[in-house]
């Protein structure tokens, strides 16, 4: 019956039903077996990465011949170095407690009723990102070592990179106890099939997208299955009146040129008038030297001139690329105002000695990670400890932050009783 049925429907909801029938078994292996099939998935990384690479030169290659930006063939391009990161990512990831079967709270009632709360998998997870193929691995290790089946659906960009990867990590899980199924990657490159993921109530638990703005926004918007939001981020630094000089540089740059492709690099920069007065130009010359292009408005552009214009959409918009925008500001009041005003909740950082102002800025802005003398660029689930992250969530609800492995449960009542009726 269900082989007929299969015949008929679409590669979508054929992957995500046989994850839902990989995932009832999902919750029974122990915490050896789970570990056994990442380091195998880690060991079989390294052994094929020349395979790996080799695919990923195909999507370089359509990504160079289409017109893609320098910054997004950043994040699709694949070398040894970064494949024995995905691996090194799997390895943490075993290191990690298993949060599956925590007993989180336990009571009695007055009527004999033993109850505990335990950590349980979501079940199906659901997962729609750009082109960052590392995003493949970082997702499997999470989701099946916390019992989930998941559901990847990579950008067309990645497409042959997606493919080798899940191979590998495929012929790795034949070996384990984990079924091979509880892995799927969509292959279709067509818009549909994002859509329809979106609406798979019953066969998908919970659906995380990865990636811009619009991808984000078009999920949170259209799907019908419970989204955790993850994040564009728009993150900023405000450098106080009191900062040290020589530390407010190395932070500043570090945020916006050690990786500006990712969502936790800084977009804006916000300087105290004080601090601009004296030190602005030589920070813009060190930008400048890093071939970040500067955009500032009156203020700003009164002390380095060569700066160009910052419109009205560049305090809105998530770069990804070696453009910064500038303000001056009077106080860490107009600072915080503009963060909220621009800000995307993901990562803010105050450079400053002032502790008093240093504690404001930690206890009113309202983002997932707050920073005092220290780069956003730390928002990372590996900088955290957590091992390989699912995403970093920009949202309130379930989860907030660098996403491990407790975000990716959820919890069940067990009660244990005598014969009690109510």
């Amino acid at each position: 019956m269900y082989t007929q049925e299969v015949k008929t429907m679409s590669e979508v909801k054929e992957k995500a039903m046989l994850a839902k029938q990989a995932a009832q078994s999902m919750g029974n292996l122990s915490t050896q077996q789970k570990n056994d099939a990442l380091l195998l998935m880690a060991d079989a990384l390294v052994a094929e990465q020349e395979s790996i690479i080799q695919a990923n030169k195909l999507d370089l290659k359509r990504g160079e011949e289409s017109g893609i930006g320098a910054s997004l063939l950043d994040r699709l391009a694949l070398n040894e170095q970064r494949i024995a990161a995905m691996a090194e990512g799997l390895k943490q990831v075993i290191e990690l407690p298993d949060p599956i079967g925590d007993k989180l709270e336990t009571f009695s009632r007055p009527n004999g009723l033993l109850v505990e709360k335990i950590r349980v998998p979501l079940g199906v997870i659901g997962i729609i990102y750009e082109a960052r193929p590392n995003v493949t691995v970082d997702a499997a290790a999470l989701c099946l070592k916390t019992g989930n089946a998941v559901v990847l659906r990579g950008g067309s960009s990645a497409l042959n990179s997606n493919e080798r990867i899940v191979e590998v990590l495929h012929s790795a899980l034949s070996q384990s106890a984990i079924p091979v199924n509880a892995l799927q990657l969509i292959l279709s490159p067509d818009r549909s099939s994002v859509d329809e993921m979106l609406k798979l109530n019953g066969l998908i638990d919970v659906l995380i997208p990865r990636g811009g703005h619009s991808l984000i926004q078009n999920v949170v918007k259209n799907a019908t299955v419970p989204v955790i939001e993850t994040g564009a981020g728009i993150c900023h630094t405000f450098i106080d009146q009191s900062a040290i000089h020589e530390m407010a540089v190395q932070i500043a740059l570090n945020a916006k040129v050690q990786r500006p492709s990712v969502c936790n690099s800084m977009e804006t920069l916000l300087v105290h008038e004080a601090y601009a007065a004296q030190h602005l130009a030589s920070l813009a010359d060190a930008f400048s030297q890093a071939n970040v292009e500067l955009r500032g408005e009156e203020k700003a552009k009164a002390l380095v001139p060569y700066m160009k214009d910052a419109s009205s959409e560049d305090w809105d918009t998530e770069y990804g690329d070696y453009i910064l925008s500038v303000k001056v500001v009077s106080n860490l009041d107009e600072a915080m105002d503009h963060i909220r005003q621009h800000g995307t909740m993901h990562s803010e950082c105050i450079v400053t000695e002032d502790a008093a102002n240093a504690s404001r800025f930690l206890q009113e802005v309202d983002a997932a990670a707050v920073y005092h003398n220290a780069s956003t660029r730390f928002t990372d689930g590996f900088e955290f400890g957590f091992g390989a992250e699912i995403g970093i969530s920009t949202q309130k609800l379930h989860a907030r932050g660098p996403m491990g492995l407790p975000a990716l449960t959820t919890t069940k009542f067990r009660v244990y009783g005598s014969g009690q009726i109510r």
